[in-house]
């Protein structure tokens, strides 16, 4: 039988081309799989740090809203019953006690949340013209620690002086 001269140069793929092919697929494949990984790991990190600054500005925002006589209350599944009544005594989130800053803290879903309520006098909120409200979320990421802060400040409604 006689071919066509086309026939005759065509003999296929050498084993060791396949094994190239092979390897340079497989590399191809690795490399994809740690961007996946990788972006994984971004993502994850980035929702975290989301979730931390969402739960500071949510308290500090549930704090501006709150009535002045129940700004050391926390109600924090909104049943109307506070579950947190913020202290100066040095513990659960307070640094140091009797230093007329009230903390409280709360974690959740790997977030810590702390929260302060600094009046500008010694004494009863309802003797200080004001407040500092702050609201710091730790959390742990690849890179170490991380935290968000959010600080604002609150005018006493009822505050008429001192004398």
């Amino acid at each position: 039988m006689i071919l066509p001269p086309f026939f005759e140069s065509s003999k296929g793929a050498t084993f060791s081309e396949v094994l190239v092919a092979l390897v340079l697929t497989l590399i191809g494949v690795a490399g994809a799989m740690g961007a996946f990984q990788a972006a994984g790991r971004s993502i994850t990190q980035g929702t975290l740090a989301t979730r931390a600054l969402a739960m500071a500005e949510s308290r500090l925002e549930a704090k501006r809203s709150m009535r002045w006589d129940r700004l050391l209350m926390d109600d924090l599944n909104h049943d109307g019953v506070p579950e947190i009544l913020m202290h100066d005594d040095g513990v659960s989130g307070d640094r140091v006690a009797g230093d007329g800053i009230y903390s409280a803290a709360w974690e959740q879903a790997g977030v810590l949340l702390t929260w302060t309520v600094a009046p500008n006098r010694l004494g009863s909120l309802s003797n200080s013209g004001f407040v500092v409200l702050e609201a710091r979320a730790s959390y742990e990421s690849g890179s170490g620690p991380q935290e968000v802060r959010v600080v604002t400040v609150r005018a006493n409604p009822m505050f008429a002086g001192s004398y």
